[in-house]
């Protein structure tokens, strides 16, 4: 299966479809990147704050896939902000993953709250870069506003801001904002499951009647329709799922083309409605947890 790469701004090649393991229990994680990886993913994205990044290792190992062809994503959380904190963070992650090297390292909340913290941790990711420790840097739900004023401090645009993006909530001043600086833009919870809820009407977004519709043109699945719009409107998508066939399901998503009239019809459906926590209400005394050592 020809799932496309994107080059990022630095250029480095990332396939543009990723498997995510966001709250996927440690002892399922193992198996469910095996499975990703035997279907055909090279592109795993984990995080600190997921807890399950030793297992994320151990199942890369365990393929028997040259590191070198499967892209490892991960994230500081917010209590390992600061600029030597995050340069430990990166110790920890690296260690529990197993690899020297990290393919792309991103901040995963802006914590508006106690910004100068996140440009110190910012400014340690340049540093991880500048040392080849990692392959590229980026950031995770920052909003326009967060973003504008990293970019007016750093020395190195973001390849990536990973966010909340589906058909649903789209988010299009900040998309455009990432593409004007280009900055890929990486999706999660791409086909609006954190909650498969749209519009607070109740309703799941696989029973969407638009997206129904050109589903059974294609002879596809609701959700592989909205992975295949997120990769041909050029972004990053990251599904997850720990079973089998959704798994292969939502991989299984580049031998079938939308129309620009079918795309046109995703882009209407956006509610401007989030469905993840506002970012601006993430902060150290809510959210923090320690990350551990080991």
């Amino acid at each position: 299966m020809n799932i496309p790469s994107i080059t990022l701004n630095n250029g480095v090649d990332m396939p543009a479809l990723g498997f995510g393991v966001f709250q996927s229990a440690p002892e399922e994680t193992t198996d469910a990147v095996s499975k990703a990886l035997k279907v055909g993913y090279r592109h795993i994205d984990t995080a600190a704050a997921y807890g399950n990044e030793r297992e994320v290792g151990d199942a890369i190992r365990q393929s028997g896939i040259p590191r070198d062809e499967v892209f490892v994503e991960t994230k500081v959380w917010i209590s390992d902000y600061g600029y030597d904190e995050t340069l430990h963070a990166f110790e920890k992650s690296a260690g529990k993953l197993g690899v020297d090297t990290i393919d792309l390292f991103i901040l995963h909340q802006a914590l508006p709250s106690e910004f100068s913290k996140t440009l110190d941790a910012y400014r340690a990711l340049e540093t991880l870069y500048a040392d080849g420790k990692v392959r590229a840097i980026g950031v995770s739900n920052f909003m326009p506003e967060h973003l504008t004023e990293l970019l007016s401090a750093a020395a190195v645009v973001p390849t990536v801001n990973q966010i909340e993006m589906h058909p649903f909530f789209q988010q299009k001043e900040l998309v455009a904002l990432n593409a004007q600086h280009g900055i890929v833009t990486q999706a999660w919870s791409p086909i609006g499951g954190i909650t498969f809820y749209r519009g607070g009407d109740g309703g799941s977004t696989l029973d969407d009647p638009t997206i129904t519709t050109i589903a059974e043109a294609h002879g596809k699945t609701p959700a592989q329709v909205m992975l295949r719009w997120h990769l041909q409107e050029g972004r990053s998508a990251i599904p997850k799922s720990v079973k089998p066939h959704r798994i292969a399901e939502n991989f299984n998503v580049a031998d079938f083309e939308l129309s620009d009239d079918e795309l046109v019809s995703i882009d209407a459906l956006d509610t401007g409605v989030r469905r993840g926590p506002e970012p601006e209400v993430i902060t150290r005394e809510t959210f923090g947890r320690a990350i551990p050592e080991a």
